[in-house]
């Protein structure tokens, strides 16, 4: 009992270590750019935000130019990157666990580009249109997504498994041809050439509180309820049979979660286009400090996936200050030789 009292105190103590990791990592974030804002100054913008706790902080002494940098240019945008990045995190570690492969995460198997496929149909027909709680290029992008999961899992299979190496093949496949879509359609409409753009590099440049509004409540369900598999994740770490034989109906939880993360991918990629590796890398980083166990490594995966994002997108916006590098290019840097490094390992092992 002691053990497992242990074990949770320990989860417990990572978890806070990476919320308060994350919020200091926020408020310094907040100060960087081409107008350097004072971090004290910047905290009390940011806690000025916050419901009861705002109405006892003074920002009588702060420039009213800070004041709208923070507010209303860099905070959306942090915050946007940190739901970023925990989704993708969040998703990348149930795709490795469904799959049990190190390897799978929605941009590898191709889902993110069926996602940015169908955003760039919703753009090049004029199909742009929003409501609260609904946007078309979000509808368009998550049955892309879907469409893009429905293929590859089908493409993979053989019999009742999914194989290592034709999900890869299969994904990078399907994810090449929906790219050449994509790539024919940015040549027939050259005049929408740049918002297409946007989703091939992912950029956090020019959102604002709209594109956290409409991912926060879409991305927060989609959290939980993977989060609710956690359990049936583990049970499938064993093998499909002993998690059927416990009573997991496997096919249907597999349906559902493949459901669930095109959902979230596709909310991402509407907001920010196709951020690759950062699903690949982070489940990995937090398995070195919590193992296994997908009711710890979820939210763990998740928080420091939220931590890397805003860290990279810092980096994107302030290393050539004014302008900005495209999120998508620095991930890549950091993913491209990271999956070299997993391909290397997986073939030592054969």
């Amino acid at each position: 009992m002691s053990v497992h009292l242990n074990k949770k105190t320990k989860w417990r103590v990572i978890l806070i270590v990476l919320m308060m990791v994350l919020f200091i990592s926020c408020i310094v974030a907040t100060t960087l750019g081409t107008a350097r804002v004072k971090i004290g100054d910047s905290l009390g913008i940011v806690l000025h935000q916050v419901p009861i706790i705002g109405k006892f902080v003074e920002l009588d002494d702060v420039s009213k130019n800070h004041q709208a940098i923070v507010k209303n240019i860099r905070l959306p945008r942090i915050i946007l990157s940190v739901l970023v990045g925990v989704s993708l995190s969040v998703s990348g570690t149930t795709f490795q666990g469904l799959f049990k492969n190190p390897m799978a995460d929605p941009f590898v198997i191709g889902i993110s580009s069926g996602a940015a496929l169908g955003a760039t149909l919703a753009i090049v027909f004029k199909l742009n249109t929003t409501i609260p709680f609904f946007n078309t290029i979000s509808f368009f992008a998550f049955l892309g997504a879907a469409g893009a999961t429905f293929l590859v899992y089908n493409l993979a299979k053989i019999k009742s498994k999914i194989p290592v190496t034709t999900l890869l093949l299969s994904g990078i496949a399907v994810g090449q041809f929906l790219t050449a879509i994509m790539s024919f359609l940015m040549v027939i409409f050259s005049h929408d050439l740049h918002k297409i753009i946007f989703w091939t590099l992912g950029s956090f440049a020019t959102k604002g509180w709209a594109e956290v509004r409409l991912l926060l409540l879409p991305a927060a369900i989609g959290w939980s309820l993977l989060y609710y598999f956690a359990k049936d994740l583990n049970i499938m770490l064993l093998g499909e049979e002993s998690a059927q034989h416990l009573g997991i109906k496997v096919e249907r939880t597999k349906g559902i979660i493949l459901l669930i993360n095109s959902f979230v991918v596709a909310i991402v990629v509407a907001v920010s286009g196709i951020i690759g590796f950062v699903g690949l890398i982070i489940p990995h980083i937090a398995r070195l400090y919590v193992g296994p166990d997908h009711r710890i490594l979820i939210p763990v995966a998740g928080l420091t996936g939220g931590i890397f994002m805003l860290f990279v997108d810092t980096i994107a916006r302030t290393i050539i200050s004014p302008m900005e590098v495209p999120v998508g290019i620095i991930t890549a840097l950091f993913g491209g030789p990271f999956f070299i490094y997993l391909l290397r390992k997986k073939k030592s092992t054969l």
